[in-house]
């Protein structure tokens, strides 16, 4: 059975694709991150997951970066949501909408994406996304990647592959959401 893997980022995918093949399953990388607040980071991201996939002996294809479609569909209007609200599970239907999309279009059996292995990302709200985007043609494939410590590995196997791990989910206003955070921390430890 041939599966489209969305891929967020090289280190969270790096648990889910051996999990993949171990199940049986033939693994195509799909990176697709439109919501990467820059080029920049998109193409730091890229290269990472080209490290993975060359290790994994898996394919890799590319979505189009395309920030200015994202902030329209998604974050417009969502600007101000906390993370694990409603502009991330409009940000989980945008990508794999386009997954399902390319993986019906290319004759893959099923598609799921890496982002079930973070444990920041409720995997009901992925789920819930995934079967929107299922269709007589592409079937989504539930698999939570974080149980059976995917992310433990996901972290261990990308300090063995020296993958670089990013500090935030990719868009600008993850980004601010953990500067943030870290900020409002920085200041509690100079208090103590």
């Amino acid at each position: 059975m041939r599966v489209l893997l969305h891929t967020c980022c090289g280190p969270c995918a790096s648990a889910c694709v051996p999990r993949l093949k171990e199940l049986g399953y033939e693994v195509t990388m799909f990176y697709s991150n439109s919501n990467i607040d820059t080029r920049d980071e998109f193409e730091k991201r890229a290269a990472e997951a080209v490290k993975l996939s060359e290790a994994d002996g898996v394919n890799i294809v590319f979505d189009d970066y395309d920030h200015e479609s994202w902030l329209r569909d998604v974050a417009k209007d969502y600007e101000n949501e906390p993370e694990k609200g409603k502009r991330c599970l409009r940000c989980f239907r945008f990508n794999l909408e386009r997954t399902a999309r390319y993986a019906a279009k290319n004759g893959f059996d099923a598609f799921t994406t890496s982002l079930t292995v973070s444990p920041h990302k409720p995997s009901a709200l992925i789920f819930a996304a995934g079967e929107e985007k299922s269709s007589d043609a592409i079937k989504f494939l539930p698999e939570d990647f974080k149980k059976k410590e995917g992310f433990k590995l996901s972290v261990k196997r990308a300090n063995e592959l020296g993958l670089y791990r990013q500090g935030y989910c990719g868009c600008e206003f993850s980004n601010l959401e953990m500067q943030r955070r870290s900020s409002v921390k920085n200041s509690q430890n100079s208090f103590n």
